[in-house]
């Protein structure tokens, strides 16, 4: 059983370039691989506060899986070109529960399904509805064990 530890607190605004993904949150990996291959040649990775991460836009309990919306991002200067399929937005900062977790490809709605559920009814936050979003703080692919570790990132309020 993985385990996971939750702290409230400030996180700032972000500037990102970002591609949207419509489908099942699963594959958001195609996005990432067209914004990997935009942002590379650009030196976009080199920067020493270069984060990527993911938006989810919709509640895939309500929302049918063909319209969930998500967004690959990779964090930039504000005021970097970008073009094409590739948009730039701010990420709004403020008061996020930020779940620390290393887990992996198949435990992500795990992790999200326990924040939701067991966190939250005993936590004295709730959700608010500012953008939830994971923040990829490895390379999974350089892990000895292929792991994801990732802040999940969930805007909240006192209740």
């Amino acid at each position: 059983q993985p385990t996971y530890t939750v702290e409230v607190k400030e996180l700032p605004e972000l500037a990102v370039a970002y591609i949207r993904h419509r489908g099942s949150y699963s594959k958001i990996g195609e996005a990432f691989g067209r914004l990997s291959r935009w942002a590379g040649p650009r030196g976009l990775f080199n920067r020493p506060d270069a984060r990527t991460l993911a938006i989810y836009h919709d509640d895939p309990d309500v929302t049918p899986e063909s319209k969930l919306t998500s967004s690959a991002c990779l964090t930039v200067s504000p005021g970097t070109d970008v073009s094409g399929e590739v948009g730039l937005m701010n990420v709004p900062g403020g008061l996020f529960a930020v779940c620390h977790c290393e887990i992996s490809e198949d435990q992500f709605q795990d992790v999200w399904n326990w924040l939701m559920a067991d966190w939250f009814p005993s936590s004295g936050y709730q959700p608010d509805d500012r953008m939830c979003y994971e923040l990829y703080l490895n390379d999974p692919k350089t892990h000895p064990e292929k792991k994801f570790i990732v802040d999940i990132c969930e805007p909240v309020k006192p209740l």
